[in-house]
């Protein structure tokens, strides 16, 4: 089925920046998996390129390109690489998002330049230890002292937790209230007494860092508040949707990767002097696996298109993100099955795939999660 999605500024877009991955990121990618982290640099170069935050006013140094068809290139093109470490996508869709909804002019004019450089580069900490998805439990607090808010507490599993420059945090800034005591303030590299944790060791994603952060008797500015007080919950509510179609994207692309070298296996691989993709099991399979992504791609393209027009319904964002990536599960898993032994070694890209998807089905809400708030959404 062909792909209708993207027009003539798009393609020269995706040409573009597959030649930045190629240049700036396939050839550095396995050093960062043994680091544990990316250069700070590949971002740097990346905002120079206008890779980063598109979408951001063209004062500020962005592009003014308020499209998500452009942030979905950048997704696909990194999944088709293999590239899981840049987070430039947690950066772009979803992290600056909160700043451009909810942030001041005068806060825009001090995050933004830098932002959409890629020298200030941005994370979202929400997770905590003992919390999870229930983020009416949050323990962090900021309690207001005069023009400051002092900040206590811990967050875990936080994405570019290492590399943050600018963190938007979540906090009870009313510890009484669940849901609505939640507000979103800003903290910046350098406050005294933030603190990063450990780079946290994980079975995939290796070169990206994800870390645990820790706020002790942070003093913020209240100048760093999103919003208003109180309706941080509300706040993260409304973004969540694009996370959750960014998630799928990748989920998709990442698929298509991945029954792409398998493909190309069953093609050169031969068993009892035939081809393995000429047996019918295998044909069978690769069938399965291309109807499957085929499938995601239509819904998750019509999702693009329904956030553009900004009528994307949390529930459809819902689905796409559950399905994709439980979808990813399968078809990587079955890619690796279809290789064989050499689909358990590292040195094929399915193995890696393999490590890389599985957090798919957790962050950005876990699969039940998401399962709930369509049920709910259909009135049960």
């Amino acid at each position: 089925m062909e792909r209708n999605l993207f027009d003539e500024e798009h393609n020269l877009f995706r040409e573009a920046f597959a030649k930045f991955v190629q240049k700036e990121i396939v050839p550095f990618h396995e050093q960062w998996e043994h680091d544990g982290i990316v250069s700070r640099e590949v971002w740097a170069r990346a905002g120079a390129q206008g890779f980063l935050c598109m979408d951001l006013p063209e004062k500020f140094g962005g592009a003014g390109l308020r499209d998500f068809r452009y942030n979905a290139i950048v997704n696909e093109e990194l999944a088709k690489v293999n590239a899981t470490g840049p987070r430039f996508t947690l950066h772009t869709d979803v992290v600056v998002p909160y700043l451009s909804h909810y942030a001041s002019e005068e806060q825009k004019e001090r995050w933004f330049p830098d932002i959409v450089k890629g020298t200030c580069i941005t994370a979202v900490a929400m997770t905590e230890p003992g919390t999870g998805s229930d983020l009416g439990g949050l323990r962090t607090t900021a309690v207001r002292e005069g023009d400051h808010y002092r900040i206590n507490g811990q967050k875990t599993f936080i994405t570019n937790g290492i590399l943050n420059d600018l963190v938007v945090v979540a906090a009870k800034t009313d510890p009484t209230a669940k849901h609505k005591g939640i507000s979103l303030i800003v903290v910046e590299r350098g406050m005294e007494g933030y603190e990063r944790g450990r780079n946290l060791e994980k079975i995939g994603m290796k070169a990206q860092d994800t870390a645990e952060l820790f706020f002790n008797d942070v003093r913020v500015p209240v100048a760093n508040l999103l919003g208003e007080e109180g309706k941080g919950f509300r706040y993260l509510m409304e973004m969540l949707p694009q996370e959750r179609l960014s998630s799928s994207v990748n989920s998709v692309a990442a698929a298509e990767a991945a029954l792409g070298w398998t493909v190309q296996y069953a093609r050169e691989r031969k068993a009892f002097g035939q081809p393995i993709g000429t047996f019918q099991n295998s044909r069978f399979k690769l069938a399965e696996m291309q109807t499957e992504v085929q499938i995601a791609r239509v819904f998750v393209d019509r999702c693009i298109m329904e956030l553009n027009a900004g009528r994307l319904s949390v529930a459809d964002a819902a689905m796409a993100k559950w399905w994709c990536s439980e979808m990813q599960q399968r078809v990587i898993d079955q890619g690796v099955q279809l290789h064989g032994g050499y689909g358990y070694m590292t040195e094929y890209p399915i193995a890696k795939a393999y490590q890389d998807a599985r957090v798919r089905r957790i962050f950005a809400g876990t699969t039940e999660i998401m399962k709930e708030i369509i049920g709910r959404a259909m009135g049960f």
